[in-house]
């Protein structure tokens, strides 16, 4: 690596550390910008991106699916119908069938099929397809003859199994070509953006990504807080919707996939002060490099089309992982449910018989992109002494608290109903604890305590989480019980993965018995 290419690494990295320490220098910080009420205009725009659309990735990993599926489907067909000498089972012509299919996919994903431009061209990638689909069965025909094991028989299965398998690919490539132009003419599979900041750098960019023949961006609009002089209103056909304040709040009443911000690498500072406004939402922010002379190599670059783009932060718990958590938080609610359903019912009968009042509380609390959902707790105060809003803090020896109450509360058994909230899609398992909207440390919400609070709003919040299981639990009555609680969420969103949430949900149950804290 020569000087050059060591300053420009230097560079990248230091902006990167330096994004990722803002929640951590507070006092070096301006002051946070909360979300402002977006125009109207800006609200009618947003309107027609409030239906969520499918990820390229999901829509990627299904068709690879479908492509095994079908190959081993097909393979174990012609096997049945062209058994060759009876020697072979139907495990071991099962295992063939999946071995062949297999080899299909990887030798796609090697020869570059397995990709949005690729799936869109009808024709041009068909005689690599089929080239692909020759190769494999002449490798897995080559490696049976060299152990003696085909005969007859084994031919006539192999070439029954070749010939439709490869009119099935082949048909089935021109046929998903066509559902994803139509699925992107429809905003059913797009990658929808918003350009930060105007001007000839966002024109520029704009026509540049219009150019590219395989473009899956779908731009919503331009934010940018600089005036009509410098930023105009209408950059490049698209309308400047407001500043940056209320682009927050946009993306959080729409979904958006991604945040392009088109300033030149030289405005660090004014770079650095959007990412503090804007690292907060559930969305990819990328700095757009086409048009800067400053090159970095290029696995630093992520690319839209041509585009080079600077990965500043990623969205988390993405495309097959959102899959993969939420098929684990079924799993493992429907296991809780099985296992506490007595615990649950004998807790329903000693509040019912204890006090006046329902059995259940509900309370609206923020969720995933600050969305205001409505969670299921045991009551644990007297009917006539609760509070909805959470503005007023549970307190030790808290004379809302029923005698039923204040043991459910220490052992969190009033938090069990969440379940419930989980079955329904509103919490995860496991994540940031979902908190009051009005919930205060002392007598200051808790965006104004900690900057970067709402992040670890990027993530749905969950019945456990990383904080809590580390004694971060309970009253709120110091700034730096919400602060530690803030940066444990925040570890534990930019270090999710399934054992990482396994280890949380086995850890629970024994971090329960610390009740110092907990009300």
């Amino acid at each position: 690596m020569n000087k050059a290419e060591k300053s420009d690494q230097f560079d990248l990295e230091a902006l990167r550390k330096q994004v990722s320490d803002i929640n951590r220098r507070a006092e070096e910080a301006d002051e946070e910008v909360h979300p402002e009420p977006i125009n109207t205009y800006a609200r009618q725009i947003a309107e027609q991106f409030i239906a969520g659309n499918r990820s390229p990735a999901i829509i990627i990993g299904q068709f690879r699916l479908f492509e095994f599926a079908s190959q081993f489907l097909i393979g174990l067909l012609a096997f049945s119908l062209w058994p060759g000498n009876g020697a072979e089972t139907l495990s071991g012509r099962g295992i063939t069938a999946a071995f062949v299919a297999v080899l299909l996919v990887c030798a796609l994903q090697t020869a570059d099929t397995y990709s949005i431009p690729a799936l869109r061209a009808r024709m041009r990638l068909l005689p690599r397809v089929f080239a692909v689909w020759a190769s494999v069965f002449l490798i897995v025909i080559a490696g049976s003859a060299l152990s003696g094991n085909v005969g007859l028989g084994q031919a006539q299965a192999y070439l029954a199994w070749f010939a439709p398998g490869a009119i099935f690919l082949l048909a089935a490539r021109f046929l998903i070509a066509y559902a994803i132009r139509n699925w992107s003419r429809n905003g059913i599979m797009e990658r929808r953006a918003v350009i930060v900041g105007g001007g000839e750098p966002a024109k520029n960019l704009i026509r540049v990504l219009e150019q590219q023949a395989d473009n899956d961006i779908r731009i919503c609009g331009i934010f940018d807080d600089r005036g009509e002089k410098r930023s105009p209103i209408m950059v490049a056909g698209y309308p400047k919707l407001g500043t940056v304040a209320e682009l927050v709040e946009f993306v959080r009443i729409t979904r958006i996939d991604m945040l392009i911000i088109s300033l030149p690498l030289s405005a660090e500072a004014r770079i650095l002060q959007l990412l503090k406004k804007l690292w907060v939402l559930p969305v990819d922010i990328r700095l757009a490099a086409h048009a800067n002379r400053l090159r970095f190599r290029p696995r630093a670059y992520s690319r839209i089309g041509s585009v080079p783009m600077l990965d500043i932060f990623n969205k988390p718990i993405r495309d097959w992982d959102s899959v993969a958590k939420r098929c684990f938080d079924i799993v493992f609610t429907l296991l809780c449910l099985a296992l506490l359903w007595p615990v649950m019912l004998a807790t329903a009968i000693a509040i019912k018989l204890t006090s006046k009042g329902p059995v259940f509380f509900m309370q609206n609390r923020h969720g995933f992109n600050n969305e205001i959902i409505n969670i299921f707790k045991f009551r644990s105060m007297y009917a006539d002494k609760g509070d909805p809003t959470g503005r007023a803090a549970v307190t030790k020896a808290d004379p809302r608290v029923t005698p039923v109450g204040r043991f459910i509360r220490k052992s969190s058994i009033d938090e069990l109903p969440q379940l419930f909230n989980v079955l329904k899609g509103d919490l995860s398992l496991v994540g940031p604890r979902p908190h009051a909207i009005l919930a205060q440390a002392r007598d200051r919400a808790f965006g104004d305590v900690v900057e970067g609070y709402f992040a670890r709003h990027r993530v749905k919040p969950g019945v456990t989480g990383w904080a809590q299981i580390n004694g971060w639990r309970g009253e709120v009555d110091h700034d730096d019980k919400i602060k530690f609680r803030t940066a444990y969420d925040l570890y534990y969103i930019e270090n999710w993965s399934l054992w990482f949430d396994l280890r949380i949900l086995f850890l629970t149950p024994f971090r329960l018995f610390n009740t110092e804290n907990a009300y």
